[in-house]
Formats: C-alpha cells, sequence, structure tokens
C-alpha cells in the first residue's frame, strides 16, 4: 500500500508476528503493513496503542519492568530503528522496514482523507500545535484535525485526566496522536487507554516538532545506515549527550548478549495482547 492509496479494510484485526529484543516483543512491519494495520484497527473498532519502539525505548526497559509492561501490552512496537529493523532481518523477516513515527503520521493523514479518519493531537505546546494543525491543513487538504490538547509539562492530577478524556472523547477521533516523548508517550497511553473512545492510540514522539517545522529531521540517508542518532546528538547536544552516550554502547552489548545466547530476556506471556506468530518468538520462559 502507498501512502496515498486507499486501503482495502479487514473484517478482523490479523495478528503481528513479534520477535524478542531484549524483553520487548518488536513487531514484524514495514510502512505498509503498519498503515494497514492502523486502517483495519480503526474499521474494527479495536482498540489498543501502539508505541514507536527504537533502542531507546528497549533499553529504557532493562531498569523499568513497568515500562516494559507498558511496551509489551501495546498492540504493536514498531520497529523506529535501524537496529530493530536489522534485528527482524537477522531473525528470518525479510520484509519488515522502518516505521518512522513522522512517516508514519504522515502517511496516515494522507491516506487517511479518503476514509475520513478524524485525528487528534495531544502534546507539546499551544504554538507548537497551532502550527502543526495549519501545516497539517495547508500539505493534505481535506484531513480532520478533530480537536488538540496540550497538557502542561507535569504529570496530570486525577481530575485532569478526566478532563482530557472528556475532551478527547468529544472530538471523536479515530486516531490520537501523542506527541510527548519516550517513555513518557508510552506511560500515557497505557494508563489513558481504557478512558478513551477512541480505536488507535499513537505514540510519536518528536514527529509533531517535525511536521511543525520547528526541527529538522536527520537527511535520510544518515536514517538508513541507523546513523539518525548521531545526527541528532550533533544537533541537540546539550539535550542529548547523556542519553547516546548511554543508549548506544549498552544496546549493542546487551543485544550482542542475547544473540549468543549468554543471557535471556523474558516476555511473560501475559503480557502480550495479540499471540505473535512465526520467526524469532519471544522468550516467555527464560531467566535473565
Amino acid at each position: 500500500m502507498t501512502p496515498s492509496s486507499t486501503p482495502v479494510v479487514q473484517s478482523a484485526l490479523a495478528p503481528l508476528a513479534s520477535i524478542n529484543v531484549l524483553g520487548v516483543a518488536v513487531s514484524d512491519l514495514n510502512m505498509p503493513k503498519a498503515m494497514q494495520f492502523v486502517f483495519d484497527a480503526v474499521h474494527t473498532g479495536t482498540k489498543g496503542y501502539i508505541c514507536i519502539c527504537g533502542a531507546h525505548g528497549v533499553v529504557e526497559c532493562q531498569s523499568d519492568p513497568a515500562l516494559q509492561r507498558v511496551f509489551n501490552g501495546a498492540m504493536a512496537a514498531t520497529p523506529d530503528g535501524m537496529p530493530l529493523v536489522w534485528a527482524l532481518h537477522g531473525a528470518g523477516h525479510a520484509d519488515a522496514g522502518r516505521v518512522y513515527g513522522p512517516d508514519l503520521m504522515r502517511n496516515m493523514l494522507d491516506s487517511g482523507r479518503d476514509a475520513g479518519l478524524r485525528h487528534f493531537l495531544y502534546g507539546t505546546t499551544p504554538a507548537t500545535l497551532a502550527k502543526l494543525s495549519a501545516q497539517i491543513l495547508r500539505r493534505y487538504p481535506g484531513a480532520i484535525i478533530s480537536g488538540t490538547y496540550a497538557p502542561p509539562f507535569r504529570a496530570l492530577s486525577p481530575d485532569e485526566e478526566r478532563h482530557v478524556a472528556a475532551v478527547i472523547n468529544r472530538a471523536e477521533a479515530d486516531i490520537v496522536w501523542v506527541g510527548l516523548s519516550t517513555p513518557k508517550q508510552d506511560r500515557w497511553m497505557a494508563s489513558m487507554r481504557d478512558r478513551l473512545n477512541a480505536p488507535v492510540l499513537v505514540g510519536v514522539g518528536a514527529a509533531f516538532d517535525f511536521l511543525a517545522g520547528n526541527t529538522r529531521a536527520a537527511p535520510p540517508v544518515l536514517q538508513r545506515a541507523g546513523l539518525e542518532w548521531a545526527y541528532r546528538l550533533m544537533t541537540e547536544p546539550r539535550r542529548l549527550w547523556r542519553r547516546y552516550v548511554r543508549i548506544v554502547p549498552l544496546y549493542l552489548l546487551l543485544r550482542g548478549l542475547q544473540r549468543a545466547g549468554l543471557r535471556r530476556f523474558p516476555i511473560p506471556a501475559s503480557a502480550i495482547p495479540v499471540p505473535p506468530t512465526g520467526g524469532d518468538q519471544p522468550d516467555r520462559t527464560a531467566t535473565i
């Protein structure tokens, strides 16, 4: 399916194959399959949330069992970074490809016009949301932005959570795009999932800033080479250097141990909402 093509909806949501990457079930997806999956979830009214999963999120799960449960409770954890795409290829999923949050959002805004999909934007600041909404309507005439909400930069109170749920539900959205950071957006989706009527929640991180024009994305050649982290480090060194100095070597070390069979990373069977099929199955019984 190309970004502008009309989807062929299914009568039931098909299960996704996945592999175990450091105890996180990473879905066997590429961009067309991810788009079809979202369309099918909306069409069938299947509720869930989608984590756009990179090495950062996988490594954060190593010291946070609650976050690991959040990722494994998602209806899909897409391979955002190239290291996860390469892991899928190594497990026999040759068609797997990068599902980059900003690109998924762009493509769904584009293809969703014919289907009349309603989009809600949650995150960032009022100024960025206004700029983002204007850019979306300019680039994708006919796209439906049913509502926006800029939360405070702190945890919401119970009353605020109820208010947010009411605002989003009144908007009758099909997809809620969550533009916070990982893992904040993933925790928010898991905690709010049962309160929201929208079928699909998708955490897209910095996509709001990219699509609004606030921040420049890495050149495609660096993205394909798995070097987006280096570009972002160069452009935002003060904010990101601590993250990447820790994440990159730790991911390589732990993944090497997993592939060599020197350390096992279990996924509890109860953590996976849709049983994965085929390929490198998640290890549900091993101990770390």
